[in-house]
């Protein structure tokens, strides 16, 4: 349609909240539908954090606040950021956002011009290439095999920075592999880092506390203090805090930096919800036990999937050390076929005869820039990911 504007031949719609709709579609159609598709925790948002919403609305709260965040909101991220990454930061240097994906996109569209590339390690989540494509900017992707568990070793991001390289996106715990980097593996990142002043760190730390069997999170900036001021340090309550609905996402940087976030957004939503923005300052200054609860929860959930998905024929999957997703491999599939005659050629096909046949929805792996693979995500019951992976189990068995 020449009426469109052509940036939006550059992007997709994104392909996890087409299966999730997809799969809901189905479901309300009468289908026997599992989704394992969608990346939220199935908890609901904790009782003293909705409370603390409902406050707000009775105290009159329901007002523009200043664009970057409200300041107790701000002074509860530089609290955070001090007490549990050892990072300071000035409420100058704290924006907060509808969610961290405008946070992403703010940053990039505030920095990106033409020519300039942006270092993503795949797999990826899904939105991180499509957003450079928006700002201008060209993805340079770095794939990363299960080989190295999904973590991307120091001569492969050397290779990837050129002289046109502005950013490197970095996540860990990773959204779709549940990988995540230990201090000594990040160091040996942030080393390569070092010898090129000119590449910025945007490091995506969504799913920090969600992490298990003893691993200790850290972010690059408080591993290599000489990258803070080169670093955007983003982050947000929706998966840790069970708060994605609420669209609160934030992030420490250099002052210039979050001036023209906040400029740039200014000009599109201005603030994020006033409501959502007092709920999470009571969730980020607020009782934090509950979320080790929710982490022993889902590492029994995690440990479930991925011992019946090792006993699937032609699947390989890893354990993640973090997050709520796996993504093994399906390449023992490939070329095979259905009952009803149809071939997997790839993930896609994969993931299609699946729900096709047993009802089950997945993300196909090519979406996240690495195949043949697909994501599971493990936030909903036990009962539904044993029936889940039981189908998964079967579906397999019937290829020839």
């Amino acid at each position: 349609m020449a009426f469109l504007a052509d940036s939006l031949a550059r992007v997709q719609s994104s392909p996890t909240m087409a299966m999730t709709d997809k799969a809901r579609e189905l479901k309300e159609a009468g289908n026997d539908i599992v989704s394992l598709s969608a990346g939220e925790p199935d908890f609901d948002t904790p009782d003293n954090i909705k409370a603390a919403a409902i406050k707000a609305i009775q105290d009159g709260d329901t007002n523009y606040t200043a664009v970057p965040g409200t300041v107790a909101l701000r002074e509860a991220i530089a609290a955070k950021f001090k007490r549990d990454n050892g990072l300071d930061y000035g409420l100058d240097q704290i924006i907060v956002s509808t969610g961290g994906k405008q946070v992403l996109y703010n940053a990039l569209l505030s920095t990106i011009n033409p020519g300039d590339e942006v270092v993503i390690p795949a797999p990826y989540w899904v939105s991180y290439p499509d957003m450079v494509h928006l700002a201008g900017g060209t993805p340079v992707i770095v794939d990363v095999t299960a080989e190295t568990s999904f973590r991307m070793k120091p001569e492969d991001l050397e290779a990837a920075i050129t002289p046109k390289t502005k950013w490197l996106i970095f996540n860990s715990p990773s959204n779709p592999s549940g990988a995540a980097y230990s201090h000594d593996e990040l160091k040996a990142l942030t080393d390569v880092l070092l010898r090129h002043p000119h590449v910025w760190v945007m490091t995506d730390d969504m799913y920090e506390h969600l992490v298990y069997d003893d691993f200790t999170f850290a972010t690059p900036a408080q591993v290599e203090p000489a990258l803070f001021d080169r670093t955007l340090t983003v982050n947000g309550v929706s998966k840790a805090y069970c708060m994605t609905g609420w669209r609160i996402g934030y992030a420490g940087g250099p002052v210039e930096l979050i001036k023209a976030m906040s400029k740039l957004q200014s000009q599109s939503t201005s603030n994020a919800s006033s409501i959502s923005q007092a709920a999470a300052v009571e969730g980020l200054n607020g009782p934090q036990d509950f979320i080790a609860e929710h982490n022993e929860i889902f590492k029994g959930r995690r440990d479930l999937v991925v011992s019946m998905l090792n006993q699937a024929n032609g699947l390989e999957c890893l354990t993640p050390d973090g997050a709520f997703y796996v993504y093994p491999s399906c390449a023992g599939c490939i070329g095979k076929t259905t009952p009803d005659g149809k071939k997997i050629e790839n993930d896609l096909d994969f993931s299609t005869a699946l729900l096709e046949a047993e009802g089950v929805a997945v993300v196909h792996g090519e979406a996240f820039g690495l195949s043949p693979h697909f994501r599971i995500s493990y936030a909903t019951s036990n009962e539904n990911l044993e029936d889940a992976c039981q189908r998964i189990q079967r579906f397999c068995a019937a290829l020839k």
